[in-house]
């Protein structure tokens, strides 16, 4: 009973993702165009994408880049500067959740080596704007999110014509966050050095380039010049070969939460008075919708419950991209950084959580004038 508990705990998306396709079953009874629902082609590359990242991870790639980086350290500002803008840069490539899950453990070990007045001042601060800036920053790329990843499959629109939609929003961002570092950091002059008491090392220089060959292989997946098919088939047979364990660290709750709402939206989409309704909502305020339901239900189901009911899936982009910001459940890789605070300093959770939601709205209200003045 525990262990039940504790999974819907954990997985509160997943277990609302399988009740409302459970739920969409009893209005239209399951038949063949069920199949039709799933789309293999994102499942297939996020699931190619998420195993060749961990497998880079498990060696050691991404802790001796952000070691070495780090270790040019000389003053505060640049030790708020550079774990920001690794957040930010990096999760345009590997994702913005595996880019917290990687980054934030170590701006903890960098923050307690720096003494802990640095780490009393600065813990709180620099991880919630880790948080925001490896969500704005994942914004730019297809590959920087799942929602990113499906909409551009779904819009069927160049590389070229993603980056120019969200280049303005991704600009302005970097320039929201080059300002906060340097207003946080504008009395402090004193020289620091950090040494590392550990020297992250690399575990296999013929598993890295294993690992890069297949991520350049998903890469042009992404942009339709390799089929999903034979990238799904060159990641599962040169893994199972080279590296099995890697396998079992993909996400497969996130896998199954999309299947999830692939059936449930399928199904809706199959009753007309339902049709009706949200296609009224929608139509015309699609940014908005993105943003405010990305605020209650996250932003990767905001992205495939609305993209079932309007064709404006540049507009969806944008809005479930800023709809990232805002609530602790905005954007799901939020919580990773959360529960990665809680779990090493269970006292601060409630003023992180006062400093990353104020942020967030500041960050969130700024875009969205971006947004409008655009359109205007």
């Amino acid at each position: 009973m525990n262990r039940i508990l504790a999974f819907i705990k954990n997985e509160p998306v997943l277990i609302a993702a399988c009740l409302l396709a459970a739920i969409s079953a009893f209005f239209v009874p399951p038949d063949a165009e069920y199949f039709g629902y799933i789309d293999f082609r994102t499942l297939s590359i996020l699931f190619c994408l998420m195993t060749v990242v961990a497998g880079l991870r498990g060696i050691g790639v991404f802790d001796i880049l952000a070691q070495k980086m780090l270790s040019n350290v000389k003053n505060m500002r640049q030790l708020v500067l550079i774990p920001v803008l690794l957040c930010f840069f990096l999760s345009m490539f590997i994702t913005n959740d595996v880019a917290l899950i990687t980054l934030v453990p170590f701006t903890f070990t960098v923050l307690a080596l720096a003494g802990s007045e640095y780490e009393k001042r600065l813990i709180i601060p620099v991880t919630a704007m880790e948080t925001i800036a490896a969500n704005l920053g994942s914004m730019l790329t297809p590959l920087g999110n799942p929602q990113n990843l499906y909409l551009f499959g779904k819009a069927d629109m160049s590389i070229g014509s993603f980056l120019l939609l969200m280049l303005p929003y991704s600009s302005v961002s970097l320039i929201m966050l080059l300002v906060w570092i340097l207003f946080l950091s504008r009395k402090d002059h004193e020289k620091l050095e950090i040494g590392f008491t550990q020297k992250a090392v690399l575990g296999s220089k013929k598993l890295m380039a294993v690992y890069l060959t297949l991520f350049v292989i998903c890469l042009l997946s992404v942009v339709r010049l390799v089929h999903y098919g034979i990238t799904l088939a060159a990641v599962l047979l040169t893994v199972l070969i080279a590296d099995r364990k890697t396998l079992a660290k993909a996400d497969f709750s996130l896998l199954a939460t999309f299947a999830g709402f692939f059936i449930f939206i399928g199904n809706m989409g199959r009753i007309q008075w339902f049709c009706d309704i949200l296609e009224n909502i929608i139509s015309g305020k699609e940014v908005i919708t993105a943003v405010i339901s990305s605020q209650i239900i996250s932003n990767v189901p905001a992205a495939l419950l609305l993209s079932g009911f309007s064709d404006n899936i540049s507009a969806l982009i944008i809005g479930t991209n800023l709809g990232g910001l805002g609530t602790l459940i905005a954007s799901m890789a939020s919580l990773i950084s959360f529960k990665q605070l809680s779990m090493k300093f269970p006292k601060l959770k409630g003023r992180y959580l006062a400093c990353f939601t104020v942020s967030n709205i500041v960050f969130l209200l700024i875009l969205m004038g971006v947004y409008f003045m655009i359109i205007r």
